[in-house]
Parts: structure tokens; C-alpha cells; sequence
């Protein structure tokens, strides 16, 4: 997996913004399409599926449920 993706949910990260989920989304969908930066044609394709997932993460951030425990 991307080893740049940092956990976002605590207790890893205390405070988690619009830009650290969407810079989690841009290098997941970099790392799946193998693509850093797509060519004109696929460009929108490429933003549509990191705004997806970003918005993914995000839902599923909000909904997790951290029961104690010791950052490992």
C-alpha cells in the first residue's frame, strides 16, 4: 500500500482536516491508477475519484468508534 498514507483516526491523529483527507485520496488514487499526475483526457475521471474517496474517508472517519487503547 502507500506507505505516505498516514492514519487519520485517533488515537494517530488528534485533529483531522479537508486537506490531510484529501491528500490521503490523491496518493490512494495515484498509487491504484499509476498515475502521478494524468494526461488531459483522464483528468477529470482522476479528480472525480479522489474527491470520492476523500468524501469516503471522511464518512467512514465520522462514523468509527475508538474504544480506548495505546497508540501502537
Amino acid at each position: 500500500m502507500c506507505r505516505s498514507i498516514k492514519t487519520l483516526r485517533p488515537p494517530y491523529a488528534e485533529s483531522v482536516t479537508e486537506a490531510d483527507t484529501r491528500a490521503a485520496a490523491l496518493q490512494y488514487v495515484r498509487k491504484i491508477s499509476g498515475f502521478r499526475q494524468p494526461a488531459a483526457h483522464n483528468t477529470e475521471a482522476f479528480d472525480k475519484a479522489v474527491e470520492a474517496i476523500a468524501a469516503a474517508t471522511g464518512e467512514l472517519l465520522a462514523s468509527l468508534e475508538v474504544r480506548g487503547g495505546a497508540a501502537r
